[in-house]
């Protein structure tokens, strides 16, 4: 395998050889066009970051600045949500389900390093596969770590750190995150901690 197919098979790598540098300068062309432009395009905005990702729903929204290494190995569902400055490092493939709702400074990395220095400063380094299922909902500031997996329905707050597999309908977090309760029926009800909805068209 050539290192492109190393890195895309979450195998060590070499990021500098067969074009991988290349490819990451046309994305960051590409990015840098995205996070200039005018705010009022959003038309060419949305058409734009559809180029750059490798998949996506039709209806997303993404708010610049956002960084990316590849776009191609990131996947987003219908109504996917990105507030300011979400960086992905999409070494590996980072698969997100529907009506994700991503807060600002979110770092998701499936990019690392070997832990011992000699091997480190060989020049390898490594992605693994990061997932997220549908209706997450990833509080500001918080970072999802190489190989998780992430549940439908999960709530992370913010400033965590993940870095093992989240089930569904839970809140997590933490540095390191962990599961703090189940979501149940009850908390349909309420917008905020104890604080109950005063409307009645809540629930879709």
């Amino acid at each position: 395998m050539n290192q492109k197919e190393r890195m895309l098979a979450n195998l060590p790598y070499k990021a500098w050889l067969d074009g991988l540098s290349e490819e990451r300068m046309e994305n960051k062309k590409k990015i840098y066009k995205y996070n200039n432009m005018e705010p009022d395009k959003q038309e060419e905005k949305d058409k734009l970051i559809k180029e750059i990702l490798g998949k996506t729903g039709e209806c997303i929204n993404v708010e610049a600045p956002f960084h990316c290494d590849y776009g191609y190995n990131i996947e987003v569902g219908e109504n996917f949500f990105a507030n300011y400055n979400l960086v992905i490092l999409d070494v590996g493939k980072v698969k997100i389900g529907d009506n994700a709702q991503i807060a600002p400074n979110v770092a998701i990395y499936t990019a690392g390093h070997p832990i011992h220095p000699d091997s480190r400063n060989s020049g390898y380094e490594y992605g693994i596969d990061i997932t997220i299922g549908d209706n997450v909902w990833i509080g500001g500031n918080s970072c999802i770590m190489p190989g998780v997996t992430i549940g439908n329905n999960v709530v992370i707050g913010g400033g965590s750190v993940v870095n093992k597999d989240l089930p569904d309908n839970v809140i997590a977090v933490g540095n390191p995150c962990k599961v703090v309760r189940e979501i149940t029926e009850a908390d349909r009800d309420y917008y905020y901690k104890d604080r109950k909805f005063d409307v009645d068209d809540y629930i879709v």
